[in-house]
């Protein structure tokens, strides 16, 4: 499966390339929203490795790796403002997750994100999109259940696993 373009009200979805890299350092950069999945912001050489490494695949060739930034369309110029992902399985189960930067938090973007991101697995051979939350994460725990995810009691690496059924 490849990523293609898609839009929703006011983002469009577009596939990683390597040299959103710049960009994306800058919107990833703030260290808060590492909060939850540890770590720490990568530089900008760092993002473009690791870009690099998405952009060539997964080592399983029945696992697709899909990932798109987030481009806003009603700022004065349009920017980039975060990311979504999903790891397709041949199975037809994706895992989805997503990253909104900090000064683009709050407007209902991730949600919206999200939601434009199930349609678009919708669309393919998914039956059933999976997120895994931080149980102390309520802003994501609400863009899981925005994009149509219910939690189940399956804890993972100590996050809930939200399911939604296509």
């Amino acid at each position: 499966m490849i990523p293609t373009e898609t839009h929703t009200a006011r983002l469009d979805l577009v596939p990683l390339r390597v040299e959103h890299a710049d960009e994306m350092a800058v919107v990833l950069g703030d260290p808060e929203l590492h909060t939850f999945i540890g770590g720490a912001p990568d530089d900008v050489e760092a993002l473009r490795a690791r870009y690099r490494r998405m952009l060539a695949g997964a080592p399983d060739p029945g696992v697709s790796w899909c990932n798109w930034v987030l481009r806003l369309r009603e700022e004065d110029r349009p920017c980039l403002v975060g990311t979504v992902q999903a790891t397709v399985g041949a199975d037809g189960v994706a895992e989805i997750a997503w990253v909104v930067g900090t000064p683009w938090q709050g407007r209902g973007l991730a949600s919206e994100a999200a939601r434009g991101l199930v349609d678009w697995l919708a669309a393919r051979a998914v039956h059933t999109v999976v997120a895994h939350v931080h149980p102390g994460h309520g802003a994501s725990a609400a863009v899981a259940r925005a994009a149509g995810l219910t939690a189940t009691d399956v804890v993972q690496d100590g996050e809930i696993r939200w399911e939604l059924s296509l």
